[in-house]
């Protein structure tokens, strides 16, 4: 207890240099902002944010990132609720009773239940976060090669089995991202591998241009295929903060979803997906009107966006303290990290306190920065959806090539920027979940060297990973979760209807991170329900 406080003490002192603060605001209101355009999501906004933090100082870059992570999360639930366009598959939930609250002119408390909400769950995950993380690290460091191999190859398993849309599919891009970070020389031989006599990939492929291309201009392809989001109309928000009935209604709601999101958050593969899924059908069973859930329920809207934000914070815990990522968007985060020259793990915290207490506390700090933005400016950000998606996709795609070539001032890296922006195109076209695959790249190399690590100390032996306690327990809990999919989804196969939660109940199987391309092209083909009349609903 003692050591946390002090840690935390000197977070702050790091946090709370000028520098630091400043970086901290311009994350979240950057990660807002761009978490408000459709189509984008946390992913996206990462990868073309990427390299600008190339040269800051580590603990800035970091925090900056993570506040952007966290600030996307709650811009892009303004679409979400307004335009029925979310901007990740989390958000895919978010629309069931958001926007319907939204076309009965409840615009403003839906949107500001979700900011307090964000807030609490964001603050309880934080300070769970801040007293387990410590006691991990130090767990962690007692772990060896083998363990480190098979905890690196049940996270990208476990994104694989209860991410989104097809297993199969998942495991293909994920193993087409291994493929893809083992193009250069081999780090104990120094031969070359998959460079096809080319000099410029002998360095490798930089996760900068592998990231801004799959989830910047491939996704800007993707959308520009299917119809750019048109553009808000003439919504008016009139009381923004929730009633006194709606807060009694959803303060249960609201602390279980942050218990809920912190700790499907720390597993890999759980993430805001997973987290909002859960809580929906959590809050349902526990409320007097289930019937009203999909139709307005301010409850289950509470739930679900708090647990979300919940799950995005603790995500940080197995990255910080394991060194492996547990989504996509900490994928990003921990490349980021490899830029800065820094290997997250368990000597994080010995090695580079001010990195890892320093972002725990900036998170405290973000999160009030956020309540006190997302509240008296959610006008404001709502005037900033009435911009075409057309005007907003040039800029993107300029600032996306520009921050790709100042990271290296290589051209080379433009081109594969350009070449992963079409190979994200059309794994996207053929509904390929992109996470996995950059899970795969940024976990590739931690495989390989724990797995020859591994072989050297068994002498070649593959027994070394069957006679220590950790993998035993990590497989047996691989194997139970697998079984539990595949019995789940058989038994979800025999139901002939759907509502809108046994929808999400079966996204457990898998969510389509397709959907909001789906939910985009659906409100493009009606060019915005929001220039419909309030009163009106929105067919399904």
């Amino acid at each position: 207890m003692t050591e946390t406080l002090n840690g935390l003490a000197y977070g702050f002192s790091v946090a709370f240099q000028p520098e630091n603060l400043l970086f901290v605001l311009i994350g979240v209101t950057v990660g807002t902002l761009i978490g408000l355009i459709p189509g984008l999501g946390p992913v996206a906004t990462i990868a073309l944010l990427l390299p600008l933090t190339f040269n800051l100082e580590p603990a800035g870059a970091i925090m900056m990132l993570a506040g952007i992570y966290y600030g996307s999360m709650y811009g892009g639930r303004i679409p979400a609720i307004l335009l029925r366009l979310p901007g990740d598959a989390s958000a895919v939930v978010t629309t069931f009773d958001g926007y319907p609250l939204a076309q009965q002119g409840r615009a403003g408390p839906a949107l500001g239940i979700t900011a307090i909400g964000s807030f609490l769950g964001g603050t309880i995950a934080i300070i769970g976060l801040s007293f387990l993380a410590p006691s991990l690290a130090t767990v962690a460091g007692s772990i060896a090669s083998p363990d480190m191999f098979v905890l690196a190859a049940m996270g990208l398993l476990m994104i694989a089995f209860i991410g989104s849309g097809s297993k199969v599919k998942a495991l293909v891009a994920a193993a087409l991202g291994i493929i893809v970070a083992v193009v250069g020389l081999d780090p104990n031989t120094a031969d070359a591998r998959l460079t096809f006599g080319n000099f410029e990939l002998t360095s490798g492929i930089h996760i900068v241009a592998v990231a801004v291309g799959l989830f910047g201009i491939g996704e800007i392809m993707f959308n520009a295929e299917k119809g750019f989001y048109a553009g808000l109309g003439k919504t008016v928000l009139t009381r923004v903060l929730p009633t006194k009935a709606d807060w009694v209604m959803s303060r249960m709601a609201i602390l279980r979803g942050s218990v809920i999101g912190f700790f499907i958050g720390i597993i890999p593969g759980g993430g805001g997906t997973i987290s909002s899924v859960v809580a929906y059908g959590v809050e349902r069973r526990f409320s007097k009107q289930p019937k009203k859930f999909g139709k307005g329920a301010i409850d289950g809207l509470a739930a679900t966006e708090t647990a979300d934000n919940a799950s995005s914070n603790s995500a940080f815990l197995p990255l910080l303290t394991l060194g492996v990522p547990p989504n996509p968007v900490l994928a990003l985060i921990f490349g980021a990290l490899l830029l800065q020259n820094i290997t997250p793990g368990p000597q994080l915290v010995n090695e580079h306190p001010d990195v890892f207490w320093g972002v725990i506390a900036s998170m405290y700090v973000g999160n009030v920065l956020l309540l006190l933005l997302n509240l008296p400016l959610i006008g404001l950000f709502v005037k900033l959806l009435r911009i075409p998606g057309r005007v907003m996709a040039p800029i993107i795609l300029m600032v996306a090539v520009a921050g790709v070539y100042s990271v290296r001032n290589s051209m080379f890296d433009v081109l594969m920027c350009i070449v992963f922006g079409i190979v994200g195109y059309f794994l996207r076209t053929f509904n390929f979940d992109l996470g996995p695959f950059i899970l795969g790249f940024i976990l590739g190399p931690i495989l390989e060297d724990h797995f020859r690590r591994s072989m050297v100390l068994s002498d070649g032996s593959f027994a070394i990973f069957f006679s220590r306690p950790v993998p035993l327990v990590l497989m047996a809990l691989l194997l139970v979760v697998v079984v539990w999919i595949v019995i789940d989804s058989r038994r979800q196969s025999r139901r002939p209807t759907m509502d809108h939660f046994q929808e999400a109940e079966r996204s457990l199987g898998g969510i389509d991170t397709g959907a909001a391309a789906k939910q985009g092209s659906r409100a493009a083909a009606v060019r915005d329900d929001g220039n419909r009349d309030p009163g009106t609903r929105s067919p399904e």
